[in-house]
This record gives C-alpha cells, sequence and structure tokens, in this order.
C-alpha cells in the first residue's frame, strides 16, 4: 500500500540563473559548498545566453543567501517530491494519477540519492495544491 505521508514531499528548490561561460557553473557550486550547503537534486537546463540551475539543498535559504551575497540572481521555487518505485512503469504510474486533471507537469527531474528501491522525482506541477491533493489520495504502490 501506498503510504503518501512518506513518499511525498513538499520541496524549495533554487533557480540560479548563470551566464553561458567556462567556469560559472563552477563558481556557483564553489559558493554553495562554502555555505554548507549540500546539493540533493539537480538539473541544468540552457538557452544559447544563460543556464538556469534547478537544485534542492539541505539548506536552502543559507544557499540563496550566499549565492545572491556573490551576485548571482536566484528565485525560490515551492516544488514537489515523490517517491516512485525503481521499476518499469514507475514513472507511467505517478502520471496517471492526474489523468482526467487540468494539472500540468511543467518539468521534472530527479534526486541524486534516493532511498534503496526507489526513485525520488522532483516536479514543478501547477495547480499545485490539486496535485498533491491528488498524490495523497492516490494509492499508487
Amino acid at each position: 500500500m501506498y503510504d503518501a505521508d512518506e513518499h511525498i514531499f513538499q520541496l524549495r528548490q533554487i533557480s540560479v540563473f548563470l551566464e553561458n561561460r567556462p567556469g560559472t557553473l563552477a563558481l556557483a557550486t564553489r559558493v554553495l559548498a562554502d555555505a554548507g550547503a549540500n546539493l540533493r537534486a539537480l538539473m541544468i537546463a540552457e538557452t544559447e545566453r544563460f543556464g538556469i540551475l534547478r537544485l534542492i539543498t539541505d539548506e536552502p535559504d543559507a544557499a540563496v543567501a550566499a549565492l545572491t551575497a556573490a551576485g548571482f540572481r536566484t528565485r525560490l521555487t515551492d516544488v514537489v517530491g515523490v517517491e516512485v518505485p525503481d521499476r518499469a512503469g514507475g514513472l507511467a504510474d505517478l502520471l496517471g494519477v492526474f489523468a482526467g486533471s487540468e494539472i500540468s507537469v511543467e518539468y521534472m527531474y530527479a534526486e541524486l540519492s534516493g532511498r534503496a528501491g526507489r526513485a525520488l522525482l522532483i516536479m514543478k506541477v501547477e495547480p499545485r495544491d490539486d496535485a498533491l491533493e491528488r498524490l495523497y489520495d492516490a494509492a499508487l504502490y
């Protein structure tokens, strides 16, 4: 049986806007390391002129403060983390919870280290409260 309380997480994601030039990502990660912010998950999206580093850390407030002090533009966003079984169909089952609704998954990425036999998927969903309600009501596993 799926236990929503143990497998759904409301997370604060940091978005960092990076110039597309050598060393920028290395500098941002050094700033995070020096602030003691342990990275739990990340993804990088890029365009021709800039990149967006999206990350989850155990110290979001300290990370934002350090990045801002170092001159980086940041934004905090509420996202949802959902643990799914690490098996074929795990993602399909998760997304099936939203079937027939107006819930949109804007983007998704995975945690760097999940618990044994599970993957943690991090999603930006809209409307977030509706998505959380469906996830808590689901009996996936």
